[in-house]
């Protein structure tokens, strides 16, 4: 079982930056990929950025090409989203999301995630 807790969130200006921070409880945290969703009022959940067990491999969605970057340190059982260059359109709420540890491939499914966040709001203003 695993548990997550994201925080960060807040109101921006386009153009500023934001760390989203993700913290998992469980033991088994470096077995899980990790993920960050999001959604916007009136849309489905998107997949945002994934990243492999060890960190090593990330996977980003073409709109946080660029201006996102994803990163765990599986010894505090966190996963991180920098946000760059934010724009009114990454006005969501940002969910973490893990598969279970018998999965090692990041996927873009939101139905492939075993275990999610509560979410944090995000929002840009222009």
């Amino acid at each position: 079982q695993v548990q997550l807790v994201e925080s960060g969130g807040g109101l921006v200006q386009a153009g500023d930056s934001l760390t989203l921070s993700c913290a998992a409880s469980g033991r088994t945290f470096a077995n899980n990929v990790m993920a960050w969703f999001r959604q916007a009022p009136g849309k489905e959940r998107e997949f945002v950025v994934g990243i492999s067990r060890g960190g090593t491999s990330t996977y980003y969605a073409d709109s946080a090409k660029g201006r996102f970057t994803i990163s765990r340190d599986n010894a505090k059982n966190t996963v991180d989203l920098q946000m760059n260059s934010l724009k009114p359109e990454d006005t969501a709420v940002y969910y973490c999301a893990a598969r279970s540890a018998r999965y090692f491939t990041v996927t873009s499914p939101d139905r492939d995630y075993d275990y999610w966040g509560q979410g944090t709001q995000v929002t840009v203003s222009s």
